[in-house]
């Protein structure tokens, strides 16, 4: 899509171009042979950036030095002017520090030796250097901006990676040491009661398997250096999911909350805690982003082995331009449901709304 437009671009370009100067000869076949080599070699950029450039760079000053020796008016058409700016801007923007760094140093060490060589009038060179500054200078600013999107968006990543693996922490040590009590009673039960000691057993051995389901679900996520342990909230259910519902129709449109028809079933604490962080976060977005919702749905289902959440709002379809940012926000849903082994999905409705998937894997016994 953005090369089609760039490209109807340049097209559009080359066109004016031809409406001033056809009648101009040899100065209208340079300015459009040069226009659209460079304007070419823009479109193409994708898969080597910096030998775009630096062939673009080279095609521009090579015309630049054939209009010198040949009498013609220098100054780069508007086609190469535009077709370099995107191959520096682009170069600088996506490049390593050091490659970057080097194709800006040569384009205007080329520009300025043409400068200093040249004989009055240098104006080509003048305007290259002008461009390619102006080029370097966006991508420049380009590339800052895409460095602070990473950040960020990482750095929420991070939060929520610390908040689930914080919660983790403390519901695995709430196992371990249920595993411990029950092993310091198996030793007296198998003193006073072995007929017992078979029950008490079972009882580490449900336990134990607990935890290991729970680490399961998060495999891969690391704490990185926050070993502070909390204590760990009651896992928020049905009734929290209720009365988060019921706060937000205070300021927000109606929703209908729909739950498992055995809704009083626990769910394990790190799946209840996300679906609740799922419905808090979207209820969220729909208030912010879709402010002619008249109606908003939670739906909380059990499916062979996971646990489904479902939110929707009926605001109608906006345009392309208007479509909701995907903000840190769904990031951290995301990432809360990867860590579990779930899926998640968030994007506009089949019809009007939008539409937040989660399912989450639970066991059989979980989802019982």
């Amino acid at each position: 899509m953005g090369n089609a437009v760039l490209g109807a671009g340049f097209a559009l370009v080359l066109l004016v171009m031809a409406a001033q100067y056809a009648s101009q000869g040899r100065v209208w076949a340079l300015d459009a042979a040069t226009g659209a080599v460079v304007c070419a070699l823009a479109l193409g950029r994708e898969r080597h950036r910096g030998g775009a450039a630096a062939l673009g760079l080279a095609v521009a000053g090579a015309a630049a030095l054939v209009a010198r020796l040949t009498g013609l008016p220098g100054e780069p058409g508007a086609a190469a002017v535009v077709g370099l700016l995107v191959l520096g801007g682009s170069a600088v923007r996506t490049l390593p520090w050091r490659s970057a760094a080097a194709l800006g140093v040569a384009g205007l060490a080329l520009m300025t030796a043409g400068l200093l060589a040249a004989q009055a009038p240098a104006t080509p060179f003048r305007v290259g250097i002008e461009v390619w500054a102006l080029a370097l200078a966006a991508g420049l600013g380009l590339r800052l901006l895409d460095h602070r999107r990473r950040a960020a968006a990482e750095a929420a990543r991070q939060d929520e990676r610390l908040a689930l693996a914080r919660e983790l922490h403390d519901l695995v040590a709430h196992h371990i040491t249920g595993v411990v009590v029950q092993a310091q009673a198996a030793r007296i039960v198998a003193r006073s009661r072995p007929e017992q000691l078979d029950e008490t057993l079972a009882g580490i051995e449900t336990a134990g398997a607990d935890a290991l389901s729970a680490m399961r679900r998060v495999v891969g996520l690391l704490r990185a250096g926050d070993d502070t342990p909390g204590t760990a909230p009651a896992a928020p259910g049905a009734a929290e999911l209720a009365a988060l519902v019921e706060r937000f129709e205070g300021h927000g449109p109606a929703v209908r909350l729909r739950l498992p028809d055995r809704d009083a079933t626990p769910w394990p604490p790190e799946v209840a805690t996300t679906v609740h962080r799922i419905v808090q976060e979207s209820l969220t977005n729909v208030a912010r982003h879709a402010a002619h919702a008249r109606t908003a749905e939670v739906a909380v289902a059990h499916a062979p082995g996971a646990l489904t959440v479902t939110v929707t709002d009926d605001a109608p379809p906006a345009p392309a331009r208007h479509l909701r940012p995907v903000g840190f926000g769904l990031l951290g849903m995301r990432e809360r449901v990867e860590a579990l082994g779930g899926t998640f999905t968030a994007g506009p409705g089949p019809t009007a709304g939008w539409t937040v998937h989660a399912e989450l894997p639970v066991s059989a016994g979980d989802a019982r």
